[in-house]
């Protein structure tokens, strides 16, 4: 059973927390809502409500076996937590698989680990991952080494199997 971290703060894309969030749990692993502040309720853009239970401080990458950062508003909120970016460097520099959807390329552009590496993201921020040295594509799944990435919700399905793919 893997551990795996979401890394969530407010106006998160709800799919691209509820599907993946699933979709570990349904493959019988351990998912783990982190934010910035312990017990903070979370409401989604179209209002799903969720609950942090662990926060940035808290988490130690040596405890996960891997990260998904959902999309929406939330991405840039969680770029501005050094811990959240802190970890997620840390997990990604661990080889433990770091899954990002839609806008949450910028936390892995934060962290800098998308040097070299190829990726996609929601269209919006093709300039910034390119900006911070990343080769961008526009497929619904991008694997390479530890880094899952996908555009939007209806990439959810591709990017859950190469997670949970991962995982096995």
């Amino acid at each position: 059973m893997a551990k795996v971290a979401f890394l969530v703060d407010e106006m998160f894309e709800d799919s691209e927390f509820q599907v993946p969030y699933e979709a570990i749990k349904n493959a019988g692993h351990e998912a783990v809502i982190v934010g910035m502040a312990p017990g903070k309720k979370l409401t989604g853009k179209k209002g799903m409500k969720i609950k942090v239970e662990s926060t940035s401080g808290d988490v130690r990458a040596e405890e996960f076996d891997a990260v998904v950062i959902p999309g929406g508003y939330s991405p840039d909120k969680v770029r501005t937590d050094q811990k959240m970016v802190g970890f997620t460097r840390q997990m990604h520099e661990a080889g433990k698989p770091v899954a990002a959807i839609c806008h949450a390329g910028w936390v892995l552009a934060e962290a800098d680990i998308v040097r070299g590496r190829t990726m996609t993201s929601y269209h919006s921020i093709k300039t910034d991952m390119t900006n911070a040295g990343a080769k961008w594509v526009d497929k619904e799944v991008v694997e390479d080494g530890n880094l899952i990435t996908s555009r939007t919700p209806d990439d959810l399905p591709a990017f859950c199997d190469a997670l949970t793919k991962r995982l096995a």
